[in-house]
């Protein structure tokens, strides 16, 4: 069975996204949660016994830390939700007037894969919301990626997330964007850089339209998305009082 997973954006990242039909990935380093891909996620303070106890400890202990912080800074990513009727999703993108665009999972991924060739394939990992966090021993419980790379606050636990990630990536025939601010900089952040990986329109299978976006926004949304891919599906996301939720209603084009 086919899975969709979701992109939630403002009306003009989601314009760009359809008009150029490619998939942003970001640096670990520069999501809004402070403890996101954080080292501090791990316990490196129970160094194993050493013959003549050498390498010293905290020689040992800097080092794990320092690996993990070396993984997060070469880990670029793009984050999706598993639903479109996020209350709280909605609202951090332009107070509802923006889009989410359902992307079928395994087309996604064949794209990425298929336009790689860094350290590591592309893969799509499920994020693990915590309320108390004990701490992975970075000697003793042989800590996965997924422990640095899926692992947030239960704060966040509405977001519904998925990840699809990767290792020192280099895109073949894909664009880079280095952001305005640094174009006047003679050396620039590499993690600044976002990879924009291109999408077949198979993986475009719906767009949802925000409860508030202008009709004028609607129209060239409809657009760009039907010419993107004619059997898209197209949603307006309405109210439902009686259960204080979002809902879908298709739009016939």
């Amino acid at each position: 069975m086919a899975i969709t997973l979701f992109k939630y954006l403002d009306f003009n990242g989601g314009l760009a996204m359809l008009e150029h039909h490619n998939l942003q990935f970001t640096n670990a380093t520069k999501f809004n949660d402070p403890f996101d891909c954080h080292p501090a996620l791990f316990d490196y303070s129970h160094v194993p016994e050493r013959p003549h106890n050498w390498p010293p400890a905290d020689f040992l202990s800097s080092k794990g830390e320092n690996d993990m912080k070396n993984l997060r800074n070469s880990i670029w990513m793009c984050c999706l939700s598993k639903v479109f009727d996020s209350l709280l999703m909605w609202a951090y993108y332009n107070n509802h007037k923006g889009i989410c665009i359902g992307l079928n999972k395994d087309a996604v991924l064949k794209c990425c894969q298929h336009m790689f060739l860094g350290m590591m394939y592309p893969f799509a990992g499920e994020v693990k919301y915590k309320d108390i966090l004990q701490k992975p021993d970075y000697f003793k419980d042989h800590p996965s990626w997924d422990d640095l790379l899926l692992t947030k606050a239960q704060a966040w636990e509405h977001e519904q997330e998925v990840r699809i990630i990767t290792k020192d990536p280099v895109w073949i025939h894909a664009g880079r964007d280095i952001p305005d601010e640094f174009k006047k900089d003679e050396v620039v952040d590499w993690k600044e850089i976002r990879h924009y990986v291109p999408l077949s329109s198979d993986c475009f299978e719906s767009v949802f339209l925000g409860v508030n976006m202008l009709p004028s926004n609607k129209t060239k949304i409809i657009d760009i998305a039907k010419k993107l891919n004619p059997n898209i599906d197209i949603y307006q996301m309405t109210l439902d009082p009686e259960a204080l939720r979002l809902k879908g209603e298709p739009v016939k084009v």
